[in-house]
């Protein structure tokens, strides 16, 4: 039982007292569950005297005793008081000595209680689009290209763009070849981008057998620092020019995609786009309600979570910045323990608001929910088996994701309480907003 409390905010510091006797009780009982299955030399199991269990063991006992009983008096205390604990509590117990009276302190922060929120008074916006049938047009392109094959062209036939070159390269600044430059019999696809601008341009139009400088300029921001901003000489031999035949568009290529016709096909691809759209937008809704419950939504939060939040965030930055170079030790990248703070408030505050509507209004994950995720963090990866096995191996891992899909459920839930007013934009601007 407490004897002393003192509450400031959502800190409750409180003083309590258990007697020298009801420890030993509680260290005996303890003792005695212990003896039960205990193996000592010259005793039965389950007939060991407590005389002796106590010479052997009664320090140990005393202190798990001694924690029991404090856990059963701020039990007891929280359910009188209809209080939740934000976290574990901080105990102590200078001054004891064994065999006498425990008096003891117990700091700990609590939850604080949601205020009611009228949702009916927020307005967030609704971003609309319209799907340009040339998307669906550039799809099934990019399916037939896919599907296409490649066939070797003559001699005299000359590259163009969207053929591939098999050509040698090197390179050089100046007269002196540089490091990872050069290659043979490389397959490159003209107008892919996949080398430095102005480089695929210089193919086109040659055959095979020709022999040729390529004059390019790296670009500013090339990873390669030694290389950014230099001019460059490529010495090029194109070996052979391949062109891409692209199947006919018809019903049988439809059919090898999974689907019945052509128009079935377009009905498909359309249905994927829009369901792309739909889902920038929701996100960007989620975005947008988020900043109105951090602005909007008054409510006290537990110094013990914020410190929580902040050192996390603390021990990620310092692990991403351990081997750095110069640039990445720039202000831009120092630690600014006002701002991070203010960010920790924000992300514990928005934890709080959705955990509390979201158990008050019976959102709930799903196994299906769980599933659809795990799915959908595996398909990202060349080895979906390593992901299943992550998260079946890493419960920290499965609780964290299952924290997300709650969160993400109880933003939608609430989106379906405000007022939203829609705004027709590009395609292009919903997925930029939604970054």
């Amino acid at each position: 039982m407490f004897t002393k409390e003192k509450i400031k905010d959502l800190h409750y510091s409180v003083n309590g007292t258990i007697s020298a006797a009801d420890v030993q009780a509680a260290a005996d009982e303890i003792l005695t569950e212990y003896g039960k299955t205990a193996k000592m030399a010259g005793f039965r199991p389950g007939h060991i005297p407590l005389s002796v269990l106590r010479q052997k063991f009664n320090a140990s006992a005393t202190s798990e005793a001694v924690d029991k009983l404090m856990n059963k008096d701020l039990n007891d205390y929280v359910a009188d008081k209809k209080i939740r604990l934000a976290g574990a509590p901080k105990a102590d117990l200078a001054g004891w000595e064994f065999g006498k009276d425990v008096e003891y302190s117990l700091e700990f922060d609590i939850l604080p209680t949601l205020p009611e929120i009228d949702l009916e008074k927020f307005t967030v916006t609704k971003k609309t689009t319209t799907l340009d049938e040339a998307e669906v047009d550039k799809a099934i392109e990019n399916l037939r290209r896919s599907r296409s094959t490649a066939e070797k062209q003559d001699e005299n036939y000359k590259a163009a763009d969207g053929d591939t070159a098999v050509i040698d390269f090197k390179g050089f600044i100046g007269d002196e070849a540089f490091e990872g430059g050069a290659a043979e019999k490389h397959h490159l696809i003209l107008g892919s981008g996949a080398f430095i601008p102005g480089f695929e341009d210089q193919i086109i139009g040659h055959k095979s057998g020709d022999e040729f400088d390529v004059n390019v300029k790296f670009p500013k921001d090339y990873h390669a620092e030694n290389l950014a901003g230099k001019d460059a000489r490529f010495a090029v031999k194109v070996h052979e020019v391949r062109k891409h035949i692209l199947p006919e568009l018809n019903d049988e290529l439809a059919q090898a995609v999974g689907q019945e016709s052509v128009a079935k096909l377009r009905e498909h691809i359309a249905k994927i786009y829009n369901d792309q759209y739909a889902e920038a937008a929701q996100r960007d809704m989620r975005n947008e309600l988020l900043d109105i419950l951090a602005d909007k939504v008054k409510l006290e939060l537990p110094e013990i979570l914020v410190d929580q939040e902040l050192n996390m965030a603390k021990s990620e930055h310092d692990r991403e910045h351990a081997h750095c170079d110069d640039k990445c030790k720039s202000d831009d990248h120092k630690w600014d323990e006002k701002k991070e703070r203010k960010d920790a408030e924000r992300r514990v505050k928005l934890g709080l608001i959705l955990a509390e509507w979201g158990t008050q209004n019976k959102v709930e994950v799903t196994r299906d929910d769980l599933q659809q995720a795990v799915w959908a963090e595996a398909s990202r990866y060349p080895d979906p088996k390593q992901v299943f096995e992550f998260y079946n191996k890493n419960q920290n891992a499965l609780a964290m994701l299952r924290g997300m899909i709650f969160e993400r459920k109880a933003l939608d839930a609430m989106l379906t309480h405000v007022k939203q007013k829609e705004k027709a934009v590009k395609p292009e601007e919903l997925f930029q907003a939604a970054k």
